[in-house]
């Protein structure tokens, strides 16, 4: 099974998170969950971080051998 880039997927729901949190149906809830939106952006910021940086020290790695 071929899998996409774990970038992309964290990338692509980024992109979805902010188009749910623009949405008017999502606007017009009155929702107050323990964690938010945000919450969930930070999340994957953090976590894209962690990757860029893994996929920076594997090329580093690659081109110092």
């Amino acid at each position: 099974m071929d899998l996409p880039d774990l970038l992309l997927l964290v990338e692509s729901a980024q992109y979805l998170i902010t188009q749910i949190e623009k949405h008017p149906d999502y606007q017009a809830l009155d929702y107050h969950p323990d964690l938010t939106i945000g919450d969930a952006r930070t999340a994957l910021s953090y976590l894209k971080c962690e990757l860029e940086v893994n996929q920076q020290l594997s090329i580093n790695l690659e081109t110092s051998s």
